[in-house]
């Protein structure tokens, strides 16, 4: 990518695809059409999966379709092929990892995956997770955000100490008054470290209007977990914080990906979320 094409603004989204389930061949064309009209640089995607005679690679064949590059990881194996992590870019895949989360197990095994992407120079630390999911796991959450942020701290400083922003994106299945998210937002602490990110829909959204939920009734594949609440901002976008020249500003932040077709078919059980920010100084 020539300097001259670099974006002023990155437009930024994560989305929980919810694999192959339901009507999956109905809904994989409502993800390519409702992200391909988003035009977004970084995807963070989460409930990735690949199986063999079943279903391609959703990361590679979404990748394809937007022509984007990708990266993808594996967090346990499912129906016979893997469920995982990806993280789909419009600039060159540089550098990648991803580390286990605490707790993990044979059936839920959770990780962050890292990656750093070349945006003409301009280099972007992007980040995507997936934590435990069940109301009763707000320990286990803690102890994995805090092992997030110790692998981007750690990790993005030795592989890009020169980010020019880093974003944190996924399903966290955490709400915003939750301990786990208010230590990633500088507001609580945990085993004495504390650390700081923007949360992008609290920083630019029309709160008034909208709540912010992901995790919607408004939503039918919702109901097939009756026994989560619903109606609950679960994902996120991170940023680094915004820097005195105006990198890292959020511009717009917004819920995605949340309009059906005329027979009720969404593109996944979550709604996705969308952010713009500032990448070059301004």
């Amino acid at each position: 990518m020539a300097e001259e094409t670099v974006p002023a603004r990155l437009r930024v989204v994560t989305l929980n695809l919810w694999g192959e389930q339901g009507p999956f061949p109905r809904r994989l064309p409502l993800c390519i059409s409702q992200l391909a009209a988003l035009r977004p640089d970084v995807i963070a995607l989460q409930e990735v999966r690949q199986v063999p005679g079943v279903v391609d690679n959703i990361a590679a064949t979404l990748a394809a379709a937007l022509g984007l590059h990708h990266v993808f990881a594996e967090t346990v194996e499912w129906g016979g092929g893997q469920e995982g992590l990806a993280i789909l870019s419009r600039a060159p895949i540089v550098q990648t990892a991803h580390q286990v989360l605490p707790h993990a197990t044979e059936q839920e095994r959770r990780i962050v995956l890292g990656a750093v992407l070349d945006f003409g120079g301009k280099h972007v630390a992007a980040y995507t997770t997936h934590l435990n999911y069940r109301m009763t796991h707000g320990i286990e959450r803690e102890d994995q955000v805090e092992a997030v942020d110790q692998f981007v701290r750690s990790w993005g400083a030795s592989v890009a100490p020169t980010a020019a922003l880093t974003l944190l994106m996924g399903d966290f299945n955490a709400t915003p008054d939750s301990d786990e998210i208010r230590f990633l937002r500088g507001l609580h602490t945990l085993r004495g470290r504390r650390t700081y990110y923007q949360d992008a829909w609290l920083v630019h959204s029309d709160r008034e209007r909208d709540a912010g939920l992901t995790w919607s009734r408004r939503n039918p594949y919702t109901q097939r977990l009756r026994f989560l609440q619903t109606d609950r901002r679960l994902d996120y976008i991170f940023a680094s914080a915004p820097a005195r020249d105006g990198r890292g500003l959020v511009h717009s932040c917004r819920v995605v990906l949340d309009e059906g077709d005329a027979d009720g078919v969404f593109p996944s059980d979550h709604f996705g979320v969308f952010a713009e920010l500032q990448l070059l100084p301004l």
